[in-house]
């Protein structure tokens, strides 16, 4: 049986961008604001109490892989420390946004990307990762193209 993991950027990369106000990846500074949007944060995966919480936007880019296309582009984390979201479910928060899907084979090729719409993130993640090419994929938001967070195949024996 396969299954997925989300999980949400790395302490290592948060706390850097925290305590130095860089980009870790390119040295860019960051930008601090009063929450405007719902973001979400790229840790915890919930989005900002727009107009309560403080957050900081920098560039980052998704790809680990050095062979991929470099994807740099604009996320947003929360000021203060949160928790990592690491599980095998998709967060709450994001179901009620508007999301892409991109899946993504051998050296960040894209496999298939999605629009999620009106179906079920979940239904659709089982649904791309049937195909034996995709290897992790890239949740964006659909109206900006944001990078949002990572989804990893996992199998499940059983």
């Amino acid at each position: 049986m396969i299954s997925y993991r989300f999980a949400g950027i790395t302490a290592d990369i948060a706390d850097h961008v925290r305590s130095h106000l860089s980009s870790p990846q390119y040295g860019h500074p960051v930008h601090v604001e009063r929450a405007t949007g719902y973001g979400p944060c790229r840790v915890c995966l919930d989005t900002f109490r727009e107009g309560e919480e403080d957050r900081i936007l920098f560039t980052y880019q998704p790809f680990a892989d050095p062979a991929a296309l470099p994807s740099p582009g604009p996320i947003y984390i929360h000021r203060e420390s949160c928790p990592r979201f690491d599980a095998p479910m998709v967060p709450p928060a994001l179901r009620r946004l508007p999301l892409v899907l991109e899946g993504y084979g051998p050296q960040g090729s894209l496999v298939r990307q999605e629009r999620v719409g009106a179906r079920e993130p979940g239904g659709l993640l089982d649904e791309l990762f049937e195909d034996a090419r995709l290897e992790y994929a890239h949740v964006r938001n659909a109206e900006a193209g944001c990078f949002i967070a990572r989804v990893e195949r996992v199998f499940v024996c059983g």
